[in-house]
């Protein structure tokens, strides 16, 4: 287990926590002052009223919340979002209406959960053709779709 150090922006900022004992996410909470109503189609920027120090070597991962996207058709605009270890600014969540009808998010709602997770950085080396692959290019449902060719 690893250390994440978090501040407090806002006075009704809430912390975030595992919901149950194998929860690979922590609940992220609208720290808002008052509600904001989500016409369908339409997108917002929700402060959690939180910043982090996530240790290096780490990221943190803001995605949806399963239940809002099936009950309510809400999303993330960006998901996974990533929070990069030297950034310590406000999170925010970029919540978007995909729902028919008007969604409210009021303070101190679950909008989103927050998985640390470790981050492998990479070397780029150019090179003139790339190995070939049973695969390569195909792409974009080349194997086909609904289980069919």
């Amino acid at each position: 287990m690893i250390e994440v150090r978090f501040t407090r922006l806002r006075p009704q900022a809430i912390e975030p926590r595992y919901m149950t004992e194998h929860a690979a996410g922590m609940d992220l909470h609208a720290a808002l002052s008052e509600e904001v109503c989500l016409e369908p189609g339409c997108r917002a920027l929700i402060p959690t009223g939180l910043a982090m120090e996530i240790p290096a070597g780490y990221e943190g991962q803001v995605r949806p919340r399963s239940g809002l996207a099936l009950k309510k058709g809400v999303a993330l605009v960006n998901a996974p979002g990533t929070i990069d270890a030297d950034y310590r600014g406000e999170i925010g969540v970029i919540v978007i209406n995909h729902g028919q009808e008007k969604v409210v998010i009021e303070p101190g709602d679950r909008i989103a959960q927050l998985i640390i997770a470790p981050v492998v950085r990479s070397r780029l080396v150019e090179i003139s053709e790339l190995a070939s692959s049973g695969r390569g290019a195909g792409g974009f449902g080349h194997t086909g779709v609904n289980g069919k060719q």
